[in-house]
């Protein structure tokens, strides 16, 4: 009779073990990349109000990652389930090498956030960069701005003196005199503008500036209602955002150093609707063979497998 006791409680133990197992998720903990720049106002958002971890349920670490080829190797290793934030060119550049990486759906497109700001007001043609020292971060929609650029000149990036470095790095470079000019976006790009500085260019109609959100095929097999959950939590993202704006516009300010004006003003180029549209899917085709004509990739990419769904 004990024995059969002891059974009836070890099986209803087990089934209340698997009944919290089929409540919960397949994961108990959720790694994500937080990069707060150019102006990442649903990243600042989502973190603040620790969205991911209240909508998944899960404690939810953050990987403050900013280099797009750092992103994608973490993504690849392991040690970053969720690329919360990574460039259209980044992605492309994993991909075509062979890495485990689809987007999941878009983060943002602003174009004309990103740009090139020098001292120097001469500096308006692509030929006048010949020779000069550019800073900007690699592998990202910057980069692919200045190859853009210089590209229209039938220049490429071996004409110019090119410093791989963040948007921060880059902007005291140009502050100091180190570098003719810096790519920069978001506040960086706007406080320059404030200081006087010479725009040479931005990204309208060189560059898509898509930013995505991405993760592994094996991740998104493995953890469907991971998947779910995370699009769910991105839903509320985007309605926290519309329910009080300028709570948004406050908060970004105070993460990025700047005015809430400053921070409304430059929301107006920035596009942060999730859906992938048929644009998207040609913005990245278009970066795709960009990317392969400079030789940033050996051989032209076809992006119709690139998308999770």
């Amino acid at each position: 009779m004990k024995k059969y006791v002891s059974l009836m409680i070890a099986l209803l133990i087990a089934l209340s073990l698997a009944s919290a197992l089929a409540d919960g998720l397949s994961v108990d903990h959720l790694t994500v990349t937080y990069v707060t720049s150019p102006l990442n106002v649903p990243s600042i958002v989502e973190k603040e109000n620790g969205i991911f971890s209240s909508v998944l349920g899960i404690p939810v670490d953050y990987a403050e990652i900013t280099s797009g080829a750092d992103q994608t190797q973490a993504l690849a290793s392991g040690d970053v389930q969720l690329l919360y934030a990574v460039g259209g060119t980044s992605v492309i550049l994993s991909a075509a090498n062979g890495a485990d990486i689809k987007v999941l759906n878009m983060y943002s497109r602003a174009p004309e956030a990103f740009c090139m700001y020098s001292k120097d007001e001469t500096l308006t043609t692509p030929e006048s960069l010949r020779g000069k020292v550019i800073a900007g971060p690699a592998g990202t929609n910057l980069h692919e701005l200045l190859v853009a650029y210089l590209n229209t000149a039938g220049m490429t990036i071996d004409d110019v003196q090119y410093v791989s470095m963040g948007i921060p790095d880059a902007k005291a470079a140009l502050d100091g005199g180190s570098a003719d000019v810096a790519l920069l976006g978001g506040a960086a790009a706007y406080n320059a503008s404030l200081q006087g500085y010479h725009l040479v260019a931005n990204g309208k109609g060189l560059i898509k500036a898509i930013i995505a959100v991405a993760v592994t095929k094996e991740f998104a097999d493995a953890h469907p209602d991971v998947i779910a959950k995370i699009t769910e939590a991105q839903e509320k993202i985007t309605s926290t955002i519309d329910a009080d704006p300028e709570a948004a516009y406050a908060l970004t300010a105070t993460y990025l150093d700047l005015s809430t004006d400053a921070v409304r003003e430059m929301t107006t180029a920035y596009d942060f609707s999730l859906a992938i549209s048929e644009d998207d899917v040609n913005g990245f085709q278009k970066t795709a063979d960009f990317m392969a004509a400079s030789e940033m990739i050996d051989a032209p990419y076809d992006v119709s497998g690139l998308f999770l769904n």
